[in-house]
């Protein structure tokens, strides 16, 4: 009965070292936490990837607009004006087309200007573009740049400029704490991970249309 009583207390020792529960447990967390970060990440970046392709599509489809309306911006010249004509010589006739020679239409300044929902062309194209950018962008975001080439227009004629519609989209915002979730599946530095993101440039640049001709532009 004696080497009974003794056994015991060494039978439930050895059961101590046994239980691996604990150890399980804190496995299954850092599994856990490995998975919920890589779901989230996929997650995270697909996202960001889909507002980058939709951006461009915006950012075309503002640009095919704003060649064929209005300036949306003030300041930009309505007609190709004269250039300078040098003292005895005969000046170029109206509808000569800008590129034939330096002087033929006059360089107007590069003008630029953000959107505003008071302006027409700039209220269509928001409109239009609106649902494929995210929920926290405004018509701000939309910059318009209106430069002369010489290549393009006629003496007379509608003001031809290169277009150029950009996009400057705030700042993607991840939706889970990557930076937490790589620090509970046993990332040493998470450092930035999870901080909001600078989008890229969307910018497009299309010459204006002009569908005038002849003399008189």
């Amino acid at each position: 009965m004696t080497g009974v009583w003794h056994n015991r207390p060494l039978q439930q020792d050895r059961g101590f070292a046994g239980d691996d529960s604990g150890a399980v447990l804190v496995e299954f967390a850092i599994v856990i936490s490995l998975f919920f970060f890589l779901f989230f990440t996929l997650l995270d970046f697909g996202r960001l990837s889909g507002n980058n392709v939709m951006a461009q599509t915006a950012a075309q489809v503002a640009a095919r607009i704003a060649i064929v309306r209005p300036p949306a911006c003030a300041g930009v010249p309505e007609l190709h004006a004269r250039g300078t004509v040098a003292p005895g010589t005969t000046p170029p006739r109206y509808g000569t087309s800008c590129k034939a020679g330096a002087s033929v239409c006059a360089a107007a300044a590069e003008v630029t200007c953000v959107g505003a929902a008071a302006n027409p062309t700039a209220n269509e194209i928001w409109n239009r573009i609106r649902v494929f950018l995210p929920t926290d962008a405004t018509i701000a975001a939309l910059e318009f740049t209106y430069t002369y080439d010489s290549n393009l227009g006629f003496l007379g004629g509608p003001y031809t400029p290169v277009v150029t519609v950009e996009l400057n989209l705030p700042n993607f915002q991840f939706i889970s704490p990557l930076g937490q979730l790589a620090a509970a599946a046993g990332a040493s530095s998470p450092g930035t991970l999870g901080n909001p993101i600078t989008y890229s440039n969307f910018s497009i640049s299309l010459p204006a249309e002009d569908l005038a001709s002849g003399e008189n532009g």
